[in-house]
């Protein structure tokens, strides 16, 4: 059997998250490249990196277990200065997005949102499977997305319930910074994490 390499996915101990001296084995932070870790850390020196990394922090320590993640949203937004936000939303959430929008609207923002299906093409026009059809014709359209929220020059991205693999390939191609509103999961109700709290129990199935 293959010797799985281990890493902090395989970590109890979290100590890193103490600045603690006691780290298993196996640790990331004992075993650092130091090269790595240095280029990264240069990175943040970067004016827009570092704008960013403050701004994040302050969000997490004014608020942190008090605001929802919209309002972090709004919050981190009003920090880095931005004026202008895109939306980038699945047609299935526009609902959703036309409520977001609306609160960003009332807090003096800009918006400016493209749902999936925007451009109307057909999915075996770029070579998916005929087959895929069976959940509509028409395909999502994450580049297009991310080209249109380019061109309106928006400050901000906000993705909205994009599949699995559409939104890797609008993060791909957004110029602006991207957060996540919302993560998709139609099973649960677009929360993917509670497959992960009932693993042990409900979802059992996950780790067969």
């Amino acid at each position: 059997m293959e010797k799985t390499e281990m890493s902090c996915i395989d970590c109890a101990v979290k100590n890193c998250d103490k600045m603690d001296s006691k780290y298993p084995e196996f640790c990331l932070t004992t075993h650092m490249d130091e090269q790595i870790l240095e280029g990264a850390m240069r990175c943040y020196t970067e004016d827009e990196n570092h704008k960013v990394m403050v701004a994040a922090a302050k969000v997490e320590a004014d608020h942190y277990c008090q605001y929802t993640r919209v309002e972090e949203i709004i919050a981190f937004a009003e920090k880095i200065g931005a004026k202008k936000i895109g939306i980038a939303t699945c047609v299935g959430l526009l609902k959703e997005s036309r409520i977001l929008a609306s609160i960003l609207r009332n807090r003096g923002f800009e918006v400016f949102g493209i749902t999936c299906k925007a451009g109307v093409q057909k999915k075996t026009s770029v070579g998916i499977p005929e087959r895929c059809n069976c959940v509509g014709e028409n395909m999502c359209n994450p580049i297009l997305q991310a080209k249109m929220l380019n061109a309106a020059k928006t400050d901000l991205n906000v993705v909205v319930g994009l599949c699995v693999g559409h939104d890797s390939l609008f993060y791909k191609y957004a110029e602006a910074l991207t957060t996540t509103a919302v993560t998709k999961d139609r099973v649960l109700g677009h929360n993917p994490a509670a497959a992960l709290y009932t693993a042990d129990s409900y979802y059992s199935k996950l780790k067969k």
